[in-house]
């Protein structure tokens, strides 16, 4: 998938659902009460598999083979902006303690701060409880399991 097939007007963020099936990585936004998965916005031209292999790896230090990614589909995220969501299923799910997020913003005072302050693993059930709303909608409605892909709702 790349923002260049189709008639895409908007941009897309492009997402990893880091899982066992049962447990999901999710990153805490600096200075919010929010969690998410790592995603980001794909650059021009850039494939989304490619974005969010990249995002991935800037959010959390974790790498993962373009194979590995199971892609789920393009879903409506946000007025401005669609979501092209990825599964992985890593062999062993990383310890969140060890993850270290390189992707910073600038603060009022100036400072750099990271996009993520810390990780950690949910449930299903507690990770739709923690993500945004556009985010919790999407989490209860995809399947875990990567033999099944998306279940339903993808755009």
């Amino acid at each position: 998938m790349t923002a260049a097939e189709g008639t895409i007007a908007k941009p897309f963020s492009c997402g990893v659902i880091v899982t066992d099936g049962r447990l999901i990585l999710l990153g805490h936004a600096t200075r919010t009460p929010r969690w998410d998965i790592p995603k980001g916005v794909a650059e021009p031209g850039e494939e989304f598999a490619a974005a969010a292999r990249r995002e991935l790896g800037e959010e959390t230090g974790l790498s993962v083979d373009a194979a590995a990614l199971v892609p789920l589909g393009l879903y409506p995220y946000r007025r401005d902006k669609g979501l092209a969501l990825f599964l992985w299923v890593p062999p062993v799910l990383p310890d969140p303690k060890l993850l270290h997020c390189a992707s910073c913003f600038p603060a009022h005072d100036g400072a750099m701060l990271p996009e993520f302050d810390r990780f950690g693993l949910f449930s299903r059930d507690e990770a739709v409880r923690r993500v945004g709303k556009a985010m919790a909608e999407i989490l209860a409605r995809i399947s875990l399991d990567p033999l099944k892909g998306a279940s339903s709702g993808a755009a």
